[in-house]
C-alpha cells in the first residue's frame, strides 16, 4: 500500500463508527407508551448478549486493511474509540419526550439540589403527630418502633435509588413506570397508580387544608389585637383561607420543572427545620401542665388497645414520606457510567436524612416529655403547644412557627404537585408527539390547584380517612422497594440479602393490612363526623 492510499484509508469515514460524542451523554429516562410498557424490553433496550452484557460493536473494516507499523497506533485509536462508544451507549438512551416533561425536562441536578427537595419532601407537619404515637407505645417501644421504621425507610430508599439504573441504557424517572416494568404493565399500575397519586394529589389537597387552617392561626396570632382595632374587619372564612392558599400555590407552580424549583425546596427544607425546632424547644424548656401521666392509655377491650397499638405505629409509619418522589428527583440528575446519578443522589439523602433525623427525633421524644397523655388527638403538638402556652409564649414565636408552617405547606405543595403536572403533560405530549405551550401548561396547573381546592372545601373530612388510605399507601415505602430489588437484581436464593428483602417486604405488606383493618374498625366502632363543603 502507497502512501498516498494509506492517507486516504485514514482519513476516510467509517461506516460503523459513529461520530466523536463531545463529553459524556447524559443517560435519560425511558417514558413507557400506554398499554404496553413491556415492550420496552423488545423495542427499545439495548440488544443484550450473553449473561445481558451487550454486543460488541462491529470492528470497522479499515481497521482490519491498516498493517503496517505506522497504521497501528491508529489502529488503537479506532478500538479506543469504539469502546468508549460502547461505553457511553450502555448508560444512554435518548428519549425527545423526556426533554419535554417538567421532572426531566432539566438534567442539571446535583447533590445540594437532591437534598433540598429530599428535606422539603421529607418532613411535614404528620411529624407533628408523632407524641401521639408515644402515648400507645410507650417510652421504650416508642423509641424503638420509631427507630427501626427510620432505618427500614431509609434502607427502601437506598434500594430505590439503585433500582432507578437498575437496567443498562433505562433510567426509570417515575415510581409508576419502574412498578410496570416490574411487575407488569396491569400489575404495576394495580398496586403503584392509586398510592402513588394519593400520595401526591392527596397530599396537595391536605396542604391546602393545613396551610389555609395554619394562615388563619397566623393572622388570628399576629393581626388581631386585643384592643378591637381590628373588630370593624370581618374575618376570612376558612374556605377563603383555603382560596388565598391555592392561588398563592399555584402562582408558585408556575416554575417550568423540578430542578428549577429547588430553591423553593430549599426554603420548604429551612422552614420545616425551623418549625420543628421551635416546637419541641418551647414545649421542653416551658413548664409541662398538671398531671401529665407516661402510663400507656387502658382500654375496655383487647380489641381497642390493639388498634390503638396499630394507629400509633401507622403514625410513626406516616412521619416518613417523600419515597414515591425519590426517583423523580434522581431523575433530574445528569447521568454516565463514571458518574452515575446514584452516587450525588444517595449523597443527598444522607445528608438530608441526618437533618431529619435531628428534627423528628427531638420533636416525638421531647413533645411526649411535656405533654405525655395530654397531647391533643387532632393537631399533636402543635395543637398542645397552642393549648397550654399560648399565653405565656411570645407572639413573635407564635406568629413565626404558624409563618413556617404556612411556607413549608407553600413550597411542599410544588414538589408533591410535580408528578401530576408530570402525568398530564406526558398524555397531551403522547397524543400530539410536541412539548406542551406555555399557556396549556399554565392552564393545567391551575385546573389541579382548582381540583385540589374543590376536594378540600367539598371532602372536609378527608383526613378522618387517613388512616385507611394511609395503609394502603404503606407499601409504597415498606415494601415494593424490597420486592422490585428481588425480581429485578435476582439475588441469590437463601442468600442474605434474599433472605432480608422478602422479609422486610412481606412485613410490610402485613403491616399494611394490619392498619387497614384497624382504620376500618375505629371508624366503624367511632365512627367520623361527615360534614360536606363546611370546613372547619
Amino acid at each position: 500500500m502507497s502512501r498516498a492510499e494509506l492517507v486516504e484509508v485514514i482519513s476516510s469515514p467509517s461506516p460503523d463508527i459513529q461520530e466523536p460524542i463531545p463529553g459524556v451523554l447524559p443517560a435519560t429516562s425511558v417514558s413507557p407508551t400506554f398499554g404496553a410498557i413491556h415492550s420496552l424490553s423488545t423495542t427499545e433496550t439495548p440488544n443484550h448478549g450473553i449473561n445481558g452484557t451487550p454486543p460488541r460493536t462491529p470492528k470497522s473494516p479499515f481497521a482490519a486493511r491498516i498493517m503496517t507499523p505506522l497504521a497501528s497506533p491508529m489502529k488503537k485509536a479506532i478500538e479506543s474509540m469504539q469502546g468508549c462508544l460502547e461505553e457511553i451507549g450502555h448508560f444512554t438512551k435518548l428519549d425527545p419526550q423526556e426533554a419535554w416533561l417538567p421532572i426531566t425536562e432539566s438534567r442539571n441536578g446535583n447533590a445540594y439540589y437532591a437534598a433540598f427537595h429530599t428535606l422539603s419532601s421529607g418532613i411535614g407537619v404528620q411529624a407533628l403527630v408523632l407524641p401521639l404515637a408515644f402515648t400507645a407505645l410507650g417510652w421504650t417501644w416508642g423509641i424503638i418502633c420509631l427507630s427501626l421504621a427510620f432505618m427500614w425507610q431509609l434502607y427502601t430508599l437506598w434500594l430505590l435509588i439503585q433500582l432507578h439504573e437498575s437496567v443498562a441504557g433505562m433510567r426509570y424517572s417515575r415510581y409508576l413506570w419502574l412498578s410496570m416494568a416490574v411487575f407488569g404493565n396491569k400489575v404495576g399500575k394495580l398496586l403503584a397508580l392509586f398510592p402513588t397519586m394519593y400520595l401526591s394529589g392527596g397530599t396537595c389537597v391536605a396542604l391546602i387544608m393545613i396551610g389555609g387552617g395554619t394562615m388563619k392561626m397566623f393572622y388570628q396570632t399576629v393581626c388581631e389585637s386585643s384592643s378591637g382595632a381590628t373588630d370593624h374587619i370581618t374575618p376570612l372564612s376558612m374556605t377563603e383561607w383555603y382560596l388565598v392558599f391555592t392561588f398563592s400555590a399555584v402562582i408558585l407552580a408556575q416554575l417550568p420543572n423540578l430542578n428549577s424549583i429547588a430553591g423553593v425546596s430549599l426554603i420548604g427544607a429551612v422552614t420545616a427545620v425551623s418549625y420543628c425546632t421551635i416546637i419541641w424547644v418551647v414545649s421542653v424548656v416551658k413548664d409541662r401542665p398538671g398531671k401529665v401521666s407516661y402510663e400507656p392509655i387502658v382500654f375496655k377491650s383487647e380489641i381497642g388497645r390493639i388498634c390503638s397499638i396499630l394507629n400509633a405505629l401507622g403514625i410513626v409509619a406516616f412521619a416518613f414520606r417523600g419515597h414515591n418522589l425519590v426517583l423523580e428527583i434522581q431523575g433530574t440528575m445528569p447521568s454516565s457510567l463514571k458518574q452515575p446519578s446514584r452516587l450525588p443522589m444517595w449523597k443527598g439523602v444522607k445528608f438530608s436524612y441526618l437533618i431529619i433525623a435531628l428534627c423528628l427525633f427531638p420533636l416525638a421524644i421531647g413533645g411526649y416529655w411535656a405533654y405525655g397523655d395530654l397531647i391533643p388527638s387532632n393537631g399533636g403538638i402543635m395543637s398542645a403547644l397552642d393549648k397550654y402556652h399560648r399565653n405565656d409564649t411570645s407572639k413573635v414565636i407564635l406568629g413565626a412557627t404558624s409563618l413556617f408552617i404556612v411556607l413549608n405547606s407553600l413550597t411542599s405543595f410544588q414538589i408533591y404537585a410535580m408528578p401530576v403536572f408530570d402525568n398530564l403533560e406526558f398524555r397531551y405530549t403522547s397524543n400530539n408527539n410536541r412539548p406542551c405551550p406555555w399557556w396549556l401548561r399554565a392552564a393545567l396547573r391551575m385546573f389541579f390547584g382548582c381540583l385540589a381546592f374543590f376536594i378540600a372545601v367539598a371532602l372536609p373530612f378527608l383526613p378522618s380517612l387517613a388512616g385507611l388510605i394511609g395503609g394502603i399507601t404503606l407499601p409504597v415505602t415498606f415494601a415494593y422497594p424490597c420486592i422490585m430489588w428481588i425480581m429485578t437484581n435476582k439475588p441469590v436464593k437463601h442468600s442474605a440479602m434474599w433472605y432480608l428483602n422478602w422479609s422486610l417486604g412481606s412485613l410490610g405488606i402485613v403491616l399494611s393490612i394490619l392498619l387497614v383493618f384497624g382504620a376500618i374498625w375505629t371508624i366503624v366502632t367511632q365512627g367520623i363526623e361527615v360534614h360536606f363543603f363546611k370546613p372547619q
